[in-house]
């Protein structure tokens, strides 16, 4: 294991990722220019995707950071039967939600690392919708378009903030940090869609100042101390394949779940594979 992944075991997580986000909203030019160029540069950020491609048009960093891209520069798999990637980034582990000895599932983390189902999405029994069905985890690191999207057409059902830490979700602690995603603060968002559910999970990490949902806002922080559900069946939200359905701030992961026999994973898709927003995610079998 690392030094800074053993690190991460002291550190004051929720501290960092508040001094962090006074720092991504400031509207101080200096620093705003200077947090700005040094992400850029170190991390080769491609603003002539961008809709705004001048660094000055942006008045804090966070707006930088959770950036709009221009009009076509991503677009959806023209097939209709495909659920389409939710973001920019790279596949940490992609695959079957296998089963336990006594039947619950797990989903496979790093190599001697996995966790299961009910621990992800903190319940039992959403977790049981998932037995035996597939799974997507996405690492945006810090360069990436950081607006998540819609795999397919869903009705929101709820949502489950789930408090926790706040460890990197980088490589190595993904190898190093046992049920990394499951230990994360994280936002656990329900759908129901014409194939069955679906949950997109939006994981929270080392210095992530906030996650914001297109129907609800902020949700994190306020950091959580206990397990918070939203119920959203009787408002009608419906969210479409491939429209934005929430974003981060600085680098994060997203989890995708599918329930057992819908569907197929995209050919080639495998850990460390880079992937686009809008690319084949999952096919259909109907």
């Amino acid at each position: 294991m690392s030094l800074t992944t053993r690190l991460t075991y002291v550190l004051p997580h929720r501290l960092l990722s508040s001094m962090a986000r006074r720092l991504a909203y400031s509207d101080n030019p200096r620093l705003r220019a200077w947090l700005i160029d040094t992400v850029t540069q170190r991390f080769g950020v491609d603003l002539s995707e961008a809709a705004k491609s001048d660094p000055a048009d942006y008045p804090t960093f966070n707006a930088f950071f959770t950036r709009a891209l221009k009009p076509g520069a991503r677009v959806a798999d023209p097939d209709p039967r495909v659920l389409v990637m939710p973001a920019d980034g790279r596949v940490s582990q992609c695959g079957a939600i296998t089963a336990d000895a006594d039947g619950s599932g797990r989903i496979f983390q790093a190599k001697g690392q996995s966790f299961t189902t009910a621990e992800l999405l903190g319940d039992a029994d959403a977790g049981r919708a998932f037995d035996r069905g597939i799974f997507a985890t996405v690492y945006l690191s810090p360069r990436d378009y950081h607006r998540v999207h819609m795999p397919w057409t869903g009705r929101l059902r709820e949502t489950v903030h789930v408090p926790g830490r706040l460890f990197s979700v980088g490589p190595a602690a993904v190898q190093h940090v046992p049920r990394l995603f499951a230990r994360n603060e994280r936002l656990v968002c329900h759908f129901d869609t014409d194939f069955g559910p679906m949950a997109v999970v939006m994981v929270g990490a080392l210095l992530v100042s906030g996650v914001e949902t297109v129907w609800s806002g902020e949700e994190i922080p306020a950091y959580g101390t206990t397990t918070t559900v939203k119920d959203y069946r009787g408002d009608d939200i419906t969210v479409e394949r491939f429209e934005e359905m929430a974003r981060f701030n600085y680098g994060s992961t997203v989890i995708v779940l599918l329930p057992a026999g819908v569907a197929d994973l995209a050919p080639g898709l495998g850990p460390e594979a880079p992937v686009k927003l809008g690319q084949a995610l999952a096919t259909l079998r109907r």
